[in-house]
């Protein structure tokens, strides 16, 4: 075979494993990961990496490994979710950095966290002064959780006494110029009405539509890929 055929189909092979490898071990491993899951994470890209670059070493090699990294990392999942002491050992705990306004610095120097990164996280949670803070707690994912102290947190309709209507998600009617016809079934509507809709509001196609959505009040969003801004805002 052809050097450039193999690597072509090694790369296509290591892509699809990835994939699969990925969807087995659950949105979990992807969206939160811990210190065992980003080890298994590099391990796993490096020999699919391997595995797609290199013609001469037989691929079958590199696909046990890539089976037996997954499995690990699949079996340490099954084990941290059965037992905790192993849970703890593998995804770390969480550890408080800041109690009543104060930030502790010893739980801070034995993570290895350092204030530039809690001042950052902080401010990303819009919390600027350290005082207004109750509780903030370092994530084994590395996130903050932060508490306010309970007159910094803001009003709800609940410490007001005052009642809310209910709030669902909202149902994608047109998603990219296409009607999805299961959810405008569902909510008892038809392309009649949804073409009324549309006339309504000057659109003659639904490939004019970039999405449309329906909320829980019957209220219809619709933007179109035609933007008709007078003024386009830049950051700098």
């Amino acid at each position: 075979m052809e050097p450039y055929l193999e690597i072509t189909l090694r790369a296509i092979g290591a892509f699809f494993g990835l994939l699969l490898v990925t969807r087995i071990l659950g949105k979990e491993q992807m969206g939160q990961l811990t210190a065992s899951d980003f080890a298994n994470a590099i391990a796993i890209g490096s020999i699919a990496a391997e595995m797609a670059s290199d013609h001469k070493e037989n691929v079958m090699y590199y696909i046990i490994a890539i089976v037996i990294f997954g499995g690990l990392t699949y079996l340490s999942s099954l084990l941290s979710l059965k037992f905790r002491p192993v849970r703890k050992l593998l995804e770390g705990e969480p550890i408080v950095v800041v109690q009543n306004g104060k930030i502790l610095e010893k739980n801070m120097r034995k993570e290895r966290y350092d204030m530039d990164n809690l001042i950052m996280q902080l401010r990303e949670k819009n919390v600027f002064h350290l005082s207004d803070v109750e509780f903030a707690v370092l994530e084994p994912n590395g996130k903050l959780s932060v508490l306010l102290k309970s007159n910094r947190q803001p009003l709800t309709a609940s410490d007001l006494n005052i009642s809310t209507q209910y709030q669902g998600l909202s149902s994608e009617i047109i998603v990219d110029g296409k009607v999805i016809i299961q959810n405008l079934e569902m909510n008892g509507l038809n392309q009649q009405w949804l073409y009324k809709q549309l006339d309504m509001q000057g659109i003659d196609r639904i490939e004019e539509v970039s999405l449309a959505s329906l909320d829980t009040s019957g209220k219809l969003y619709i933007d179109k890929y035609a933007d008709d801004l007078q003024h386009n805002v830049r950051l700098v």
